[in-house]
């Protein structure tokens, strides 16, 4: 299986056509994988019941189409030394998402950005070790890049994953 990563930030993913529609096949495929990507071909194929040429063409199709962009290991970040998480809103000038998003993704402990219709420009979760780190992101990294206009933050007291998306 090939691990293809996702997109650059700030830049556009995709043709702007959407990938064929998925089948059940499909889904439950990346039901399992969601799951456990470590998953080898032969127990995907035996867990959605079909041939391992089938599971291995299918996944090979879902990674090409981009609907898998990639695999990897989720970390709890507490046990993982990082305690604190936050959320920044961020206000940006017009027409800076490119560059203010490529520098945001070079800014150490900043999880996931996103662009936002809104208030709000940007949305970014931090996951930082300590309150004093999180400051030093906010005030020393984020607000000092070119295009940001202004930040709000707000602490994450606690967090869950929903249980009833699409590939639970």
């Amino acid at each position: 299986m090939s691990q293809e990563t996702g997109a650059t930030p700030g830049t556009a993913t995709g043709t702007g056509r959407s990938a064929g529609p998925l089948d059940e096949v499909d889904r439950r495929i990346l039901r399992e994988l969601t799951a456990d990507a470590r998953l080898s071909i032969r127990t995907l194929s035996e867990r959605v019941h079909v041939s391992r040429t089938n599971a291995y063409a299918r996944v090979e199709r879902l990674l090409r189409d981009g609907v898998i962009t990639g695999f990897r290991a989720q970390v709890a970040p507490e046990p993982a030394g990082l305690g604190t998480s936050a959320y920044i809103a961020l206000t940006i000038e017009q027409n800076t998402w490119r560059e203010v998003s490529a520098e945001l993704a070079r800014v150490r402990y900043i999880a996931h950005a996103a662009l936002l219709s809104g208030e709000h420009d940007v949305l970014a979760l931090v996951r930082a070790p300590d309150n004093a780190t999180l400051r030093d992101v906010v005030l020393d990294r984020v607000q000092s890049i070119a295009g940001v206009l202004s930040t709000r933050t707000w602490l994450v007291f606690e967090e869950f994953d929903g249980t009833l998306s699409p590939w639970a």
